[in-house]
């Protein structure tokens, strides 16, 4: 008992001993310069503006693969980086520019639709990530795919003749 009564009184007198130096009075001027510098700089992002944030490629066939380029114009601060694009499903693939581009400049991207399999209308998303504000964006495509003679002839076998 009086062991951890000891240890106790121990701990607690280097730990008031220990923190007399106020760790205000470290910080440099120059550090603080340097990180106020900083921290302005990371409050300048790029924004990207599309021309257009939907396509609607129409009516097309099951088994087309149509593809659309989507233009768009930095208009932030800083370079615009865009680290990955992904379609919602693997039947639509996106192709976004590997390089930085400039505050003020205009870039494109395309994006291919596979619609093998892919009857009747589809909306599909394009997830952007980049050097932004909220560092997510998004597109999307539509289309009506009118499907494959063979699908519809399946359908109406498949209900046996009632008329529902």
């Amino acid at each position: 008992m009086k062991k951890g009564l000891l240890m106790v009184a121990a701990v607690a007198a280097i730990a008031f001993t220990s923190c007399k130096e106020n760790a205000a009075d470290k910080v440099k001027d120059e550090n603080a310069k340097e990180v106020a510098e900083r921290d302005a700089k990371a409050e300048k992002f790029a924004k990207i503006e599309f021309d257009k944030e939907m396509h609607d490629f129409g009516t097309i066939n099951e088994g087309d693969v149509v593809e659309h380029i989507f233009k768009f114009k930095n208009t932030g601060d800083a370079p615009l980086v865009i680290t990955s694009a992904k379609g919602s499903c693997g039947c639509t693939v996106p192709n976004p520019p590997k390089e930085p581009i400039a505050p003020g400049a205009e870039g494109e991207f395309s994006v291919k639709f596979n619609s093998a399999g892919k009857p009747n209308n589809q909306i599909k998303t394009i997830r952007i990530t980049a050097n932004t504000e909220t560092g997510k964006d998004m597109v999307k495509i539509k289309a009506f795919v009118t499907p494959k003679a063979g699908a519809a002839a399946k359908t109406q076998a498949g209900h046996e003749g009632h008329n529902h």
